[in-house]
């Protein structure tokens, strides 16, 4: 684009009042107690009828999961009988309790969702009504890649322009990144955004402090705009959304009075690494499953996950103010996992949070590498361990505290299953030492405790093996009585092909992950924060010394487990032969795993292939579009010296800049105390920007003050930039 043409278009949107962000319509967003709740105040709903009970479901459900594990956990008990139960062989039936019975919902979720999935699905009914609310499109973001993230909100904005809603529509970045050269290429894609967009209105506001994370900086947002809003479309950096799904999402929210927050399915996309592609693969075949059911039985009682869901403003606003939990990270301070916990406030609000999964426009991405899996677990665990907090929290609905209990055990079931193995082995030096046979003569992968009848042994190693990788089979036969689905997936031959590396590839790096999983329990109860770290979504080449170090332990581990094993007997190694290889060579697991050129080879060869590879969706198509345009106008960004210096840039900035927060008492920010003294002290421009840290810059950044202080100091002789109005009159929408 012509530099003239850009500068005209950029001036014009000045004269026109698009700052920043709207007029702000404040409203108050209290932080819900934990400890009391008065039922006089929970909501009445105004159509129960439109939302039916689900406990003849979740009886089903869960009645048939504790049956399932009932019966696993008394064939280990009739196995571990000889002539009386010794303390360890207890230990180990109590691990090997919470293992199974862990495992069984999903088993019998998936089944459910199989079930499901054969049903003939009833269409929305017909609504070509324009909307009549007002919907506010929330990407938080943190340290990310302003190209993309700019790329995809431009591709679900023309997904709803199309369809005619653009004017029931803002879009919303806001940023909590501190990273100073960040913000300024933030600022920059907003530019270009709205000349691409032309008058549909994009804002833009970053926070100088980013207090409490991602669920502060949405509060910030609802307590000074929200009220502008009847609903929230919640997304993450790397979300992406058709129009279609964002649209019947606002529908369903008008239809529906009594509901609280609708989350969808994102469906995992754009894995370029063996990992990505093997994640999105099994959750194409077995995720789809397990999530159908959950909506099954859940009914108006589900969970949320934080992004790609439609939330009611005057439900979150009313309900869903997180507290600060009391005492010191990791377990106090600010709730981490703030989805699940927002979640049960709204239902014990009185209204109802639902999943909706036959929305199948929703879309993000994955960790590519082990190494970023890890990274992104850890902050997940940390979050998820807290809810041991608010599990006792008064009013919550009980299934309500068992989402709570199931994201907790998502971390937790990795130190039980080490535990298991460890008691097992126990167990057989104890046989041993006790000059028991704890193994016939006989090949066997699964272990003959002492005077026990073999086709016991069988049966649960069989039953196990069931219910740990049924869901998995399920998701297969959902695909095979498809001849479409089939074909989306490359063909039997190729399907087959693509389910054995990936039941492979995931039994091996499965014990790395317990491990991993392990670590990260130990750290937290260690008293160890994880912080808030930006996530890495651009796929680099692993090098060996960072695998080797990564993984050093998991291969000691490993070698360990096999030593022991050995002492026990050659079965016991037998029998933890998939484990122990795992271990062993996880770095070179971690290394191929994380590469994208075997990824894309196996592309090429029509491996793990999804339906979204096969026909990749339109939404998806338009952000790949868009992108190079943004890498281009990224590409050469002004630094905080240039915007001082030029006027015009300096305008450009303070337009996009949020006012300053309010410092209580008389309070003094350090950070901000040392950058006035730096700017005021230093000789020319060029110093007092050389000085500053990149704390203290990207701060800068985001105080007017500061900014005119610097201005003023270092450069008297350029004009003032113009004041722009908050009330002055917004564009028209995109058409």
């Amino acid at each position: 684009m012509d530099e003239a043409v850009r500068e005209a278009g950029e001036a014009a949107i000045l004269v026109r009042g698009q700052e920043g962000m709207p007029p702000e319509a404040p409203g108050p967003m209290p932080s819900q107690p934990l400890d009391h709740f008065d039922p006089a105040l929970r909501r009445v709903p105004l159509r129960p009828w439109e939302t039916p009970t689900a406990r003849a479901r979740r009886f089903l459900v869960l009645g048939a999961s504790a049956v399932l594990a009932a019966l696993a956990i008394n064939e280990m008990r009739l196995a571990l009988s000889v002539d009386h139960l010794t303390p360890v062989s207890v230990l180990a039936l109590l691990l090997f309790a919470v293992n199974i019975t862990w495992i069984s919902l999903p088993f019998v979720t998936s089944f459910v969702g199989l079930l499901r999935s054969a049903r003939r699905r009833r269409p929305d009914p017909a609504d070509d009504r324009p909307l009549g609310g007002r919907t506010a499109l929330l990407m938080p973001i943190y340290n990310e890649d302003p190209a993309r993230v700019a790329a995809a909100l431009e591709a679900m904005a023309r997904e709803i322009a199309v369809r005619g809603e653009a004017r029931s529509f803002d879009l919303f970045l806001l940023s909590d990144s501190t990273d100073g050269d960040m913000a300024l290429s933030e600022q920059e894609a907003v530019w270009a955004l709205r000349r691409r967009l032309g008058g549909m209105r994009v804002y833009y506001r970053r926070r100088a402090q980013n207090i409490a994370h991602k669920a502060g900086n949405i509060r910030d947002f609802c307590e000074r705009w929200g009220r502008s809003y009847d609903h929230l479309l919640m997304l993450d950096a790397d979300s992406l959304m058709d129009g279609e799904t964002i649209i019947r999402l606002a529908r369903r929210m008008e239809r529906d009075p009594d509901a609280g927050l609708i989350q969808t399915l994102p469906r995992l996309h754009r894995g370029v690494t063996l990992l990505a592609r093997i994640q999105q693969f099994a959750g194409r075949l077995y995720g789809s499953l397990l999530g159908q059911g959950m909506a099954w039985w859940a009914g108006g009682e589900a969970s949320y996950w934080g992004h790609n869901a439609i939330v009611r403003t005057r439900a979150f606003m009313e309900c869903a103010g997180l507290p600060a939990l009391p005492g010191q990270p990791p377990f106090g301070g600010t709730i981490m996992s703030h989805d699940f916990v927002e979640a049960a406030l709204i239902r014990r609000g009185g209204w109802s949070v639902s999943i909706a999964p036959d929305l199948e426009g929703s879309y993000e991405e994955c960790p590519s590498s082990i190494i970023d899996l890890a990274i992104r677990d850890r902050r997940w665990c940390q979050g998820n361990l807290q809810h041991a907090r608010i599990l006792p929290a008064r009013g919550l609905h009980w299934v309500s505290r068992l989402h709570l209990v199931a994201g907790m055990m998502s971390y937790l079931s990795s130190p039980f299953w080490l535990l298991f193995v460890l008691s097992t082995l126990a167990l057989g030096v104890q046989y041993e030492f006790a000059r028991h046979q704890y193994f016939l003569h006989v090949p066997t992968l699964f272990p003959l405790w002492p005077r026990i009848d073999p086709a016991r042994a069988i049966r649960l190693f069989a039953l196990t093996m069931a219910v740990l990788f049924g869901p998995k089979l399920m998701g297969l036969l959902s695909i095979l009585v498809s001849r479409h689905r089939r074909r989306e997936s490359g063909g039997l031959v190729r399907l087959l092909a693509g389910f054995t590396l990936e039941v492979a590839t995931s039994a091996l790096i499965a014990p790395v992950l317990a491990l991993i999983h392990c670590g990260l329990v130990a750290d937290i109860l260690r008293g160890r924060d994880s912080g808030w770290r930006a996530q890495r979504r651009e796929v680099d080449t692993l090098p060996w010394p960072q695998v080797l170090s990564r993984h050093r332990w998991h291969m000691v581990d490993g070698v360990v487990l096999a030593g022991v094993s050995w002492f026990v007997s050659w079965q016991m190694l037998a029998w933890l032969t998939p484990a122990v290889v795992g271990m062993v060579l996880a770095p070179t697991l971690s290394k191929l795993t994380g590469s994208a050129e075997l990824g894309r080879h196996l592309q090429r060869l029509g491996l793990l292939r999804t339906k979204d590879e096969a026909q990749p969706p339109a939404v998806a198509l338009a952000a790949d579009a868009a992108l190079p345009f943004y890498r281009q106008a990224l590409a050469r960004v002004p630094d905080l010296a240039e915007v001082i210096s030029d006027p015009r840039r300096l305008e450009r900035h303070l337009a996009l800049t949020d006012r300053e927060p309010a410092h209580p008492g008389g309070q003094v920010d350090a950070v901000e105390a040392v950058a006035e003294k730096k700017i005021r002290t230093a000789r020319n421009l060029e110093e007092a920007v050389a000085s500053l840290t990149a704390r203290e810059r990207a701060r800068v950044q985001a105080l007017p003050s500061l900014l005119g202080l610097l201005a003023r100091t270092h450069a008297p002789g350029m004009p003032r930039p113009a004041t722009v109005a908050h009330e002055a009159q917004l564009p028209p929408p995109l058409q």
